[in-house]
């Protein structure tokens, strides 16, 4: 959003600051269940039968997903603890801009292991050739909508 655009909301800039830390809190209530769940999957992956037949390869995708998936959840997770420890100070402006940066970057990670998550599965059910495919047409689609669209539009705007 603009500056010009918040100024049409007649907002201060401790209000803006607030609402700007209220929808980065929706935000993450939309997104954390999802990479709770991944997490969760893949915690419980290397236990099961069948995981001994996984070749090398598949172990260090397996693992890749494994550490994306605990970066994007750290970097999730840091925005609440953030406001927890810094509110009380009135530092919310840093808590927003810093928070925001995390969370980038928690989209960043979560994507590459959604991704690595499809390859591991592919290879395992089908062949590598065809899961490189997989993977890499979703890569491009989760670039593209959670990235790409929207700098494409504020590089036009």
């Amino acid at each position: 959003m603009s500056a010009d655009t918040d100024k049409q909301r007649h907002e201060t800039e401790q209000e803006r600051i607030d609402r700007n830390l209220g929808d980065l809190l929706q935000e993450l209530r939309v997104a954390f269940p999802g990479i709770q769940f991944l997490f969760a999957f893949l915690l419980v992956v290397p236990f099961q039968q069948g995981w001994e037949t996984v070749d090398g390869a598949e172990k260090h995708v397996y693992y890749v997903a494994l550490l994306l998936t605990a970066v994007s959840s750290i970097c999730f997770i840091a925005p609440t603890a953030r406001h927890r420890l810094r509110f009380r100070e009135g530092d919310l402006r840093w808590v927003v801009e810093s928070s925001n940066r995390l969370m980038v970057a928690g989209l960043v990670c979560l994507g590459g292991a959604i991704a690595a998550v499809l390859l591991l599965i592919t290879m395992v059910v089908f062949s590598d050739g065809f899961a490189i495919a997989v993977c890499a047409v979703f890569a491009v689609g989760i670039v593209w909508a959670w990235f790409g669209a929207p700098l494409l539009r504020e590089w036009r705007h």
